[in-house]
C-alpha cells in the first residue's frame, strides 16, 4: 500500500515509474507493482533505480499461477497502485499474441502489490504456442 512518506518518481513525460520512500536514514525505491526495485541506499542512487529499471518490462509477458492446470502466460493491461483508501489493483490478460482477429481472452483482476503467483516466465514454464 502507499503512504503518505511514499514520493511518486515520474519520467520527464510525467509517466510513473515508482516511489521512494525512507527507509531508516536510508531511501527505498519501489516499482509501479510495489516491488522494491533498490536496496536501502541514498535518494539519488533510490532515484537512478528507478530511472534504469523504467516500465517497458510491464509489456513483456508474464506467468499467472494457480488459475488452470499449468501456468498462463499473460500480459499486464491496468496497474492501479492503492490509493486514497481505496485498494489497488493490477488486471492481466491471457496473452492473444497480438492476434486481433481473435475473440478477447480472459481477463483476470489480482490485488496491488503484485501478488507471487503473477511472475516474470522461467525457462521450464511450458510453451503457451502449445495445448
Amino acid at each position: 500500500m502507499t503512504r503518505p512518506d511514499w514520493t511518486p518518481h515520474r519520467r520527464d513525460d510525467g509517466e510513473l515509474l515508482g516511489w521512494i520512500h525512507p527507509a531508516g536514514d536510508d531511501w527505498l525505491a519501489v516499482d509501479v507493482l510495489g516491488r522494491p526495485a533498490s536496496a536501502p541506499s541514498d535518494w539519488l542512487d533510490a532515484e537512478a533505480a528507478l530511472e534504469e529499471r523504467g516500465i517497458a518490462w510491464l509489456a513483456d509477458p508474464w506467468m499467472l499461477d494457480g488459475e488452470a492446470d499449468r501456468p498462463l502466460r499473460v500480459r499486464i493491461v491496468e496497474v492501479t497502485p492503492d490509493r486514497d483508501g481505496v485498494p489497488g489493483r493490477i488486471v492481466v490478460k491471457v496473452d492473444d499474441f497480438g492476434d486481433v482477429t481473435r475473440p478477447p481472452t480472459e481477463r483476470f483482476e489480482l490485488p496491488w502489490p503484485i501478488p507471487s503467483r503473477l511472475r516474470p516466465p522461467r525457462p521450464d514454464d511450458p510453451d503457451p504456442r502449445t495445448l
